[in-house]
């Protein structure tokens, strides 16, 4: 990232938020905005506004943080692996932006029985209105 672009993303974002997306960093749990979050809608990035997840693949996993069992669309993340603890864990991104958004678990619900374990930072939801 130039000078510039860091410049502005400070600018914009909280310093949890540029922690996290920019610095592969992680909230603590039961700490963010949406670990316990039930309004319907769309979760976007909130570097890039994409469209990453949907309140209807939200679950309570006891974990802390957000966590869906699939994104909107497969095109909308990137996963690579993680290797920054002992284990080697999955780092979920978004595709757009290459925004640090979480990671995924292979412990999750049916029917995809994945776990995306997304950090509120990340996030912001974007909620559905009633006609």
């Amino acid at each position: 990232m130039n000078d510039k672009n860091e410049s502005d993303l400070q600018n914009r974002l909280t310093p949890m938020q540029f922690h996290v997306t920019q610095e592969a960093g992680t909230e603590q749990a039961f700490t963010g905005e949406y670990w316990d979050e039930k309004t319907e809608g769309t979760y976007r990035c909130v570097v890039c506004g994409e469209e990453l997840f949907s309140s209807d693949t939200k679950y309570d996993s006891g974990s802390g943080w957000p966590s869906f069992w699939e994104p909107t669309a497969l095109e909308s993340i990137r996963t690579k692996p993680d290797r920054s603890l002992l284990r080697t864990r999955t780092e979920v991104t978004c595709a757009h932006c290459g925004a640090h958004l979480g990671h995924v678990f292979d412990d999750g619900p049916n029917p995809t029985g994945l776990r995306y374990c997304i950090n509120s930072a990340s996030l912001k939801l974007d909620p559905e209105h009633g006609d």
